[in-house]
């Protein structure tokens, strides 16, 4: 791996003097690379407590609060041992003190989401403040201590022509004593700082969403600090930089603005003049990054480096190390007990048909299919997967990822006297493939005397069990990252789902297992060809092809599929288009016995055909002329899911959904007869043959059960079972997990110059003191953030029925700090297809909203706190009417609100349509607009609708980008917009349309924003690429990436980019390679929030010059 700039911080075992050299621009030497990795060997200060987070400076330079194991402590500046703050299975984070140093705020998940609290600064019950279900972050409390000022997503201001993304949060502030919340700033602003009078405030902007944990990252999307003069109003931007500066800190005396800067390299604390100036490092560390600045009325400033504590006495010249010792128990049992009663996400059928072994949480069980008794099988806090039972029963075989690679491990019945692993008391577990490869997906043949496995995730091998003969059958020219594959019934020849390289589409493939070299590719259709299975003994297969399928507009979109089936001798092919009466003649006239009477419902007979009575001879199976001998089996295409053909190839059961989720159909294949047998409405389902094939086994909502196919009864399997996992031992093997994924999938080998081990010696060290998820999706952010690469990051989530969730009246209020101080909730705007948006009321903004369900709305008083959970409900209003409207009346209504999701739609769609209307104005009619809200199918479609729809007759397009999230939608959008008129169906007297009809063929712009992300990106880059129009707004950061989501247990999850995508003349990834609009045009702070769109604006003016007016 190459040696990189983002290696360890130095150890502090050594001295502090050397782990503050300076860091040149490019980053780290390469011949320190082996002695950073050495020092971040180191075991961290002995005795002391690692892992804190966000510290917090009281203002008399004396004490900090910090984060430690999801609870709030503190410790004297001078270090020593810390005091538990609070107490509480919640995470408590991001403290920050009032300006008399009694009270700390701070956020808290308690009720669900992040939600304010305030407490006694050296502890007490904390009292809650805010109770909005969006999520919630303390940045600083006003000069006076008498308000509390956060970051969230409420509602915006009407005026405001700022995109409505939770990504770009807005300023309020909550009294300490309790009541309504009122906006500050109508602005995405952060980690604001206030002079002492309060009349400056200094933050960091939000322009859009990335992990926030990313290091290194230059783009016009970091962050930069602004100045606000309440006093006038205005904004000035302090710093203009591609890198990161965020986290600005006032302090009393100073006519400097310090804060958080990568311009040395790694985040360090550098300081600007207020006035405006060039910036100077004020710390100089190397590595891993500063965190979490704050200050003190004298100057001293406070932060994390590298998981420890950090002060800067003012006028000091290096930064003081503050040891913490923190003595106490774990709040609740490392070790504890899950119930194995559902969650099965893969399973194997004995051979006997008498037990099931299968994947829970990473862990492989086995159950009586009779009874549900549940055993144990593996207990490690890796993951295993790929569960199979040996044709022998003697074991069951499995892939498990065990120190730091993948390797292939069976579990025997210690005791011979235990006939089946489900009552087995003693499991001997041992290595199959273990070496220094990754070795996964073992699959044995149907023998039992060879084992097929994939090789380093792009060579499919064939181990013979006896002599430990390893051959090679397919290489990375054939399979990418695995596959699903299948041996032939006489272990002749193996089935495979083919990714040839330069096709983003699958094909199927056949590969003979002698290791003879014969391949034949069946499908080579150009659809999506997968999931191939042998029938009738193998002379056939079946597969999942989408080409007769529904597909969305979209071409990377949804599409539906059928079940197809081909033949591989001629026999086999024409048995398959006789009709019953037909088949049974020529069997007869032949002299064949146990011609295949089949049960009345379309079961198995005791007697199977003698087509899969027998093997083919394997040199007999024609594949090249497979493509003259396949058929469709199914008889309406859908959202497919698992399928199988009966072993006397008559009937075909599959699961299939249509409106609700998957339910399992039946066809009689020589009849066509095809009907519904089970309804499940599943998210999740599969479906498996027991060994007799006179069973179906049904996993469906990770649920057993047992179907016979002769009357469809269904009979569940009770599995019954528990497990005991170590929280620390599977965050630790979840932890390996992400490493391992990132090692082995990365887009690039480079790793963006990133030396990937490094980095996990880096942070493994902090896991002993990692308390919760929350804490551990950080560390992984953090480690993730290392590689400079767009779709990283960890995240963690959890919910529970109790949790808040704020409902929503779909209005604009007012929420001025003068607002919030008078009784009731003053409307400015109803929302079009809101709640209060009906035809039998007439509520017109001015309209003041009294009380809901009764309780008086006051000052004093949270509406959300009385709008909690009443999403749906029936909800009571009193409500007085508009003053000047001529009455004065208060009536009471009844309405039902809504989510604040569905909300966020109606803001969203107000936004258009304030852009459709602008643009229609200020153009005479001349121009359409359209907002791309993300890449999928239904966007396209809305697309597709307005542009030829609405504004097909119109000279030009503005196409708006902006924010747009991504998807995969590139291709599609640049074809449509680059639609070239070639000819007119037309008469003498008119014209009655032309080619393309489908696409766009005038003039258009596009608009772009820094929160253009991933396909966002890619369609702006090739937008300009192609030369359709131009760009116009601001820069869009290199995310033109194919990201991939990753999840762990208990609500975690990880991306990472798998893919990369390059340029294809000059090669060059587009990743990190930021897009620069033709015309730069921003949309100014004070200038957005007042009602104006100067980007929009520019953009119709550039595009009435192009069409000529």
């Amino acid at each position: 791996m190459t040696p990189s700039r983002l290696l360890p911080s130095l150890a502090l075992v050594l001295p502090l003097a050397l782990a503050l050299l300076a860091v040149p621009s490019g980053g780290v030497a390469a011949q320190d690379a082996e002695a950073q990795r050495e020092a971040a060997r180191a075991i961290l200060p002995d005795g002391e407590a690692a892992w804190l987070r966000y510290p917090a400076l009281s203002p008399d330079g004396q004490t900090l609060v910090f984060t430690y194991r999801g609870d709030l402590w503190r410790v004297g500046v001078e270090g020593g041992d810390a005091v538990r703050l609070t107490n509480h299975p919640a995470h408590d984070h991001a403290p920050v003190w009032s300006p008399d140093g009694e009270h700390i705020a701070f956020a808290s998940d308690r009720y669900g989401s992040f939600q304010l609290f305030i407490m006694p600064s050296r502890g007490g019950e904390p009292r809650r403040l805010t109770f909005h279900s969006t999520g919630e972050t303390p940045f600083a409390f006003t000069p006076d201590g008498s308000h509390l000022v956060f970051g969230a997503s409420r509602l915006d201001h009407p005026d405001n022509r700022q995109f409505p993304a939770g990504s770009l949060p807005e300023l309020y502030q909550v009294p300490v004593q309790g009541g309504r919340v009122s906006q500050l700033l109508s602005l995405p602003a952060e980690d604001v700082s206030f002079s002492e009078d309060g009349r400056i405030v200094v933050y960091h902007d939000r322009k859009g969403g990335e992990n926030i944990w990313r290091k290194y990252h230059t783009s016009a999307i970091t962050r930069d600090l602004w100045v606000w003069d309440r006093e006038s109003d205005s904004h000035r931007q302090l710093t203009r930089a591609d890198h990161e500066s965020r986290t600005p800190v006032l302090v009393p005396g100073s006519d400097h603005v310090f804060f958080l800067s990568e311009e040395s390299g790694s985040y360090n604390v550098h300081r600007i003049p207020l006035a405006g100036g060039s910036s100077e490092p004020v710390t100089r560390f190397r590595g891993q990054p500063v965190r979490f600045l704050s200050g003190a009325r004298d100057g001293t400033l406070a932060f994390g480096h590298d998981g420890l504590l950090y002060v800067l006495p003012a006028g000091a010249s290096e930064p003081r190390r503050v040891p913490v010792r923190i003595a106490t128990d774990w709040r609740e049992n490392d070790e504890r007990v899950i119930s194995i009663s559902g969650g099965i996400s893969d399973f194997s059928v004995s051979p006997s048909g008498k037990e099931l072994a299968f994947l829970s949480r990473g862990e492989v069980f086995a159950t009586s299919l009779e009874t549900g008794t549940t055993k144990r099988i593996t207990n490690s806090p890796e993951r295993e997967t790929s569960v199979h039972f040996l044709p022998d029963t003697s074991a069951i075989i499995y892939a498990s990822e065990r120190d730091g690679r993948w390797g292939i491990w069976e579990a025997r019945r210690a005791r011979s006297e235990e006939p089946y692993f489900f009552v087995s008391t003693l499991i001997e577990e041992h290595p199959v493939v273990v070496n220094s490869r990754n070795n996964s997906q073992p699959l044995p043949s149907p023998d039992g005397k060879r084992l097929a496995f994939i090789e380093d995730y792009h060579t499919l091998r064939v181990m013979d069990r006896e002599s430990g003969e390893v051959t090679t059958l397919l290489t990375e020219e054939h399979i990418f990252s695995g596959g699903q594959f299948e041996w032939s019934p006489d272990g002749s020849w193996i089935l495979f789902t083919w990714a040839v390289p330069g096709r983003a589409t699958r094909d199927i493939g056949v590969v003979r297992t002698n290791g003879s070299g014969q391949i034949h590719n069946l499908t080579q259709s150009g659809f999506s060809d997968t999931g191939a299975q042998w029938i009738l003994g193998g002379r056939g297969m079946i597969w999942r092809s989408n080409r007769d399928g529904l597909r969305s507009l979209q071409a990377s979109g949804s599409t539906e599929a059928d079940v197809y089936a081909m033949y591989f001798t001629q026999d086999a092919w024409e048995e398959s288009r006789l009709s019953k009466e037909e088949l049974e003649l020529r069997r007869e006239m032949r002299g064949e016995t146990g011609a295949g009477t089949r049960s009345a419902r379309g079961g198995n007979s005791a007697d199977t055909t003698a087509a899969s009575a027998t093997h083919p001879d394997p040199d007999e199976l024609d594949f090249e002329s497979g493509r003259e001998r396949r058929t469709r089996l199914t008889i309406h295409s859908s959202a497919l899911g698992g399928y199988l053909v009966s072993k006397d190839g008559e009937n075909l059961h599959y699961l299939a959904r249509f409106e609700r989720g998957l339910n399992l159909w039946s066809t009689n294949l020589r009849t066509q007869e095809t009907r519904q047998v089970l309804t499940l409405n599943a998210g999740s389902a599969s479906i498996s043959w027991n060994p007799a094939e006179d069973r179906i086994v049904l996993v469906a909502g990770g649920s057993v059960s047992i179907v016979n196919p002769s009357n469809w009864s269904r009979t569940n399997v009770p599995v019954s079972g528990e497990m005991m996992v170590s929280q620390a031992a599977e965050r630790a093997a979840m932890f390996d997990q992400m490493w391992r994924r990132v090692d082995d999938a990365f887009y690039t080998r480079s790793f963006h110059g990133a030396d990937w081990d490094a980095v996990r010696t880096i942070h493994e060290k902090f896991l002993p003191h990692i308390g919760n998820n929350h804490e551990f999706a950080e560390l992984l952010s953090e480690a993730l953030g290392e590689l400079n690469v767009s779709h990283s990051g960890a995240g963690y989530s959890s919910s529970s029925p109790g949790d808040d969730a704020t409902a929503a009246l779909g209005v604009f209020f007012d929420q001025s700090p003068e607002a919030a101080s008078e009784p009731g909730i003053r409307i400015l705007e109803v929302m079009r297809g809101g709640p209060l948006d009906r035809a039998d009321l007439d509520i017109r903004p001015g309209a003041v909203i009294e009380s809901i369900d009764g309780e008086a709305v006051t000052a004093a008083v949270d509406p959300s706190r009385l709008l909690n959970r009443k999403a749906g409900n029936r909800v009571l209003l009193r409500v007085r009417d508009a003053q000047g409207s001529g009455s004065s009346e208060v009536t009471e209504v009844v309405v039902q609100p809504i989510t604040g999701g569905a909300e966020n739609s109606l803001r969203y769609d107000r936004w258009v349509e304030m852009n459709r209307r602008e643009v229609e104005e200020l153009s005479g009619g001349r121009l359409g607009y359209v907002h791309v809200q993300g890449m999928n199918d239904r966007v396209y479609r809305s697309t597709f609708e307005e542009v030829l729809g609405r504004h097909f007759d119109k000279d030009g397009m503005v196409i708006d980008t902006r924010y747009n999230p991504g998807g995969d939608l590139v291709a599609d959008l640049e074809m449509f917009f680059s639609g070239r008129h070639f000819f007119e169906y037309t008469t003498d007297d008119r014209s009655s349309g032309f080619e393309p009809s489908f696409r766009w063929t005038r003039p258009s712009v596009t608009l772009v924003s820094e929160g253009n992300y991933s396909d966002g990106h890619c369609f702006a880059w090739a937008y300009q690429e192609m030369g359709i129009g131009p760009l116009i707004g601001m820069p869009v950061h290199g995310t033109c990436t194919f990201g991939g989501g990753n999840t762990l247990l208990d609500g975690l999850r990880f991306g990472i980019p798998s893919r990369g995508v390059k340029d294809a003349q000059s090669g060059r990834f587009l990743e990190n390679w930021q897009t620069e609009p033709d015309i730069v045009v921003a949309n100014e702070p004070g200038v957005v929030t007042q009602g104006r769109d100067q980007q929009l604006e520019r953009a119709v003016e550039e595009l009435l010059r192009i069409v000529g007016g």
